[in-house]
């Protein structure tokens, strides 16, 4: 089959769900095109099966802003028509989806069918979503999808919620990609952060509000008071700053280490003992996933999609939002020696059931009921 894919090429879960997805397709031989006005960071190098078309944006002097999704469309349109596809996922609503819809027109007025599906991951809904100035085109996308799922039951729910949508949602959820162990590198890449007897804890996030990034400097302050630790926070964002002004006030900063964006962060994972995702919401917590696929417990917020992941007292532990002190005694009952084995295995556990290998399928089937004649 010949699928065409079309993301946000940037570090968000959307994007990085849509790009494995489509090397996962690509390795069971489907042909994958990329669509989107940059190479995603986690396409990597060259592989079989798999190209990638750019977006590319006009310098008129008339816009004000540059008219992305008419051009997004035209360049989707162009895609189908010579590379002949059989499908089109979008990921994320607004505007992969209306962009996909007026693709899907054009071509029919050339006697073109491609059917298209609409992937919702979070905040194009929860945030996006409740701006009433895109409410009619979010809810007209859904509806005229061909199909739509979204990462998990709290996002499908949220979405019913707040649109008309006359459309049918499945929930396919998130899934982690295997990953090469790297033990024999562990302990020295460890060891260039934390001493052998400091526990590590570790955040991932873009460092938006929704994230309360401050919260994890809070409770690593409130562990940090009882046990010698470190805290490893990766990524960058418009919260960056205040979280490196909070680290100076609570005189943290020889223990906080700030690695800015990284494109593995399995690697980072793989090295940490707690993940902290304290978020205000989320649709699905694929940060926590990731680290639990790794042996990693997590402590976090009850809030949206992350308890469908994260399970209280076999993953780690969940809290209400703000409960700092709370969560800085979850992550101390965690790395009690006595029980951190049964959360790290508990970890990897739950991870499992949302492998690569059973959520692929789901995908695939979904795309053979609107293309049946494909195998």
């Amino acid at each position: 089959m010949k699928i065409g894919i079309v993301l946000y090429p940037t570090f968000g879960g959307s994007g990085v769900v849509a790009t494995e997805l489509g090397k996962a397709l690509a390795s069971k031989g489907h042909q994958v095109h990329f669509i989107t006005y940059s190479q995603p960071v986690r396409l990597g190098s060259f592989r079989e099966n798999i190209f990638y078309h750019e977006v590319s944006i006009t310098d008129y002097p008339l816009f004000d802003f540059q008219p992305y999704e008419t051009q997004l469309a035209s360049k989707m349109v162009d895609v189908v028509k010579y590379e002949k596809l059989d499908i089109l996922h979008v990921h994320y609503a607004i505007p992969h989806a209306s962009a996909a819809f007026m693709a899907q027109q054009i071509l029919k007025a050339e006697g073109i069918h491609i059917p298209f599906v609409t992937t919702l991951h979070g905040t194009d809904i929860t945030l996006v979503g409740k701006d009433p100035s895109f409410e009619p085109v979010i809810t007209f996308c859904i509806n005229h999808s061909d199909a739509v799922t979204a990462v998990s039951e709290s996002l499908r729910s949220d979405t019913l919620a707040q649109f008309k949508v006359s459309s049918h949602i499945e929930v396919i959820p998130n899934f982690v990609p295997p990953t090469l162990p790297v033990e024999g590198q562990r302990a020295y890449i460890r060891s260039k952060y934390a001493a052998e007897n400091q526990a590590i804890l570790c955040h991932i996030s873009n460092f938006r509000p929704v994230k309360r990034t401050e919260d994890v400097i809070r409770i690593f302050a409130e562990v940090r008071a009882q046990k010698d630790c470190k805290l490893i926070l990766v990524g960058d964002g418009p919260e960056r700053y205040a979280c490196e002004r909070l680290c100076r006030e609570l005189k943290l900063c020889q223990d906080v280490i700030f690695l800015g964006k990284v494109r593995d962060t399995v690697h980072v994972l793989e090295i940490a003992d707690v993940f902290l995702l304290p978020s205000q919401t989320e649709s699905f917590g694929l940060a926590a996933l990731e680290a639990m696929s790794v042996g990693v417990p997590v402590v976090s917020s009850n809030t949206g999609g992350i308890p469908e992941v994260n399970k209280h007292g076999r993953s780690g532990f969940l809290a209400d939002v703000g409960q700092t002190a709370q969560m800085a005694q979850f992550v101390l009952e965690i790395l009690a020696p006595e029980n951190y084995a049964q959360f790290k295995l508990g970890a990897q556990q739950i991870a499992s059931d949302f492998s690569l290998e059973k959520i692929l399928p789901q995908y695939e089937k979904l795309y053979r009921k609107l293309v049946p004649n494909k195998p």
